[in-house]
């Protein structure tokens, strides 16, 4: 029997996480929409990803800098 990996269990705080990630990298912009996050996903995490976002609200077409929390800069 072959054992396969289950899918990961998003919260809300880890999306935000990835989506920043993601961002700082250069491999999404802030405008672009939330379902762009998917491509950067296995597809058998899909499913858990878009429930996540819709227990707070999020829609896929909603923009990625809806979904992270605006970066406060402190002046030095």
């Amino acid at each position: 029997m072959v054992a396969t990996p289950l899918p990961q269990t998003y919260t809300l705080s880890a999306l935000q996480d990835d989506a920043r990630t993601l961002v700082q990298q250069g491999k999404v912009s802030r405008n672009e929409p939330i379902y762009t996050l998917l491509a950067h996903l296995p597809d058998r995490e899909h499913t858990s990803f878009e429930r996540e976002l819709a227990l707070h609200d999020y829609l896929l077409r909603d923009r990625i800098a809806d979904l992270i929390p605006q970066e406060r800069w402190q002046n030095d």
